[in-house]
């Protein structure tokens, strides 16, 4: 069985603490991931107004996200500028590709695209895209081969502004099976590779799930006849949650099954993939509406 690996990072502190141990670690036990970096200024902490929300403010708690992200993430971009982590921490990147990891575009700046990727429309996604490739292209000498919309945070408008840069294929959606998404009413030639299992902040706190029943619940998602798909986050998995990630891979290693690039999922020819609309739509244990594969 082979379970796609993506690795979002969406701050500063992940970059520069979370993503080498994830990086190392993989590579030490022959596996490979896709890392998703955001590359722009961490102004993370304009997330705070988020807090007066019920249903974040619970997810925040639930998922003790002043433990994984670190106090000094309220700051991010509110008392003083945000740094630009791809200036800052270039070296991290590098290395990183350097260890054999597929390297994608996350975010330019993480806050703004969760913040205004909808309203702002095409115009804005095609800005914040074109910052990214153009940082990370500058950082590893080509530009990424893929992306993934933070928070999964993308509509057809998104999807317009992608088709303008070389992404292989991108990540931007839940769902159950690669497909091409529907773009003004055509299948598009940049396919989705969806996330299929739930993340950490989804599962912990809900439905007794714990610390240390956590592993037992993913292992049970995973499905040998199926399209698996995990996302972590180097500030979760790569810092607090290190320990658990090695457990799941120690589990992974006893199932016979690897990790794998999100590349190494896809078809040799493309165009037997299935064509299918993405639609924005609620998802169990997250805030708000995110980009969903719908049936076609």
């Amino acid at each position: 069985m082979k379970i796609g690996l993506k690795i979002d990072v969406d701050t500063f502190r992940g970059t520069r603490l979370g993503v080498l141990p994830l990086a190392q670690e993989l590579a030490k036990r022959g596996q490979r991931a896709t890392f998703f970096f955001s590359v722009g200024p961490d102004n993370m902490g304009r997330h705070l107004w988020r807090l007066l929300k019920p249903a974040f403010l619970i997810k925040m708690l639930r998922s003790n996200a002043p433990g994984l992200y670190g106090w000094d993430i309220l700051f991010k971009g509110t008392l003083w500028p945000g740094p630009v982590i791809g200036d800052k921490l270039a070296p991290i990147l590098r290395e990183t590709a350097a260890l054999g990891h597929e390297i994608g575009l996350h975010a330019w700046d993480h806050h703004a695209w969760q913040d205004k990727s909808i309203s702002g429309g095409s115009d804005f996604v095609r800005e914040q895209l074109r910052l990214g490739v153009e940082s990370l292209t500058e950082i590893l000498g080509s530009p990424p081969a893929a992306s993934a919309s933070p928070g999964w945070r993308a509509d057809e408008s998104t999807l317009v502004a992608k088709q303008e840069f070389p992404f292989r294929y991108n990540s931007d959606c839940r769902g159950t099976s690669i497909f091409r998404p529907l773009v003004n009413g055509a299948a598009s030639n940049q396919p989705q590779i969806p996330t299929t299992l739930p993340t950490y902040d989804e599962l912990i706190g809900r439905d007794g799930t714990t610390a240390e029943t956590y592993n037992d619940r993913l292992v049970s998602k995973l499905r040998a006849e199926a399209l698996n798909v995990l996302c972590i986050h180097a500030e979760a998995e790569g810092l607090l949650c290190f320990d658990l990630f090695r457990d799941f891979c120690d589990r992974i290693d006893a199932l016979g099954a690897s990790f794998a690039p999100l590349s190494n999922l896809l078809p040799i020819d493309l165009s037997t993939l299935p064509a299918a609309p993405m639609t924005l739509a609620g998802q169990p244990g997250r805030e708000g509406l995110i980009a969903t594969q719908q049936d076609a």
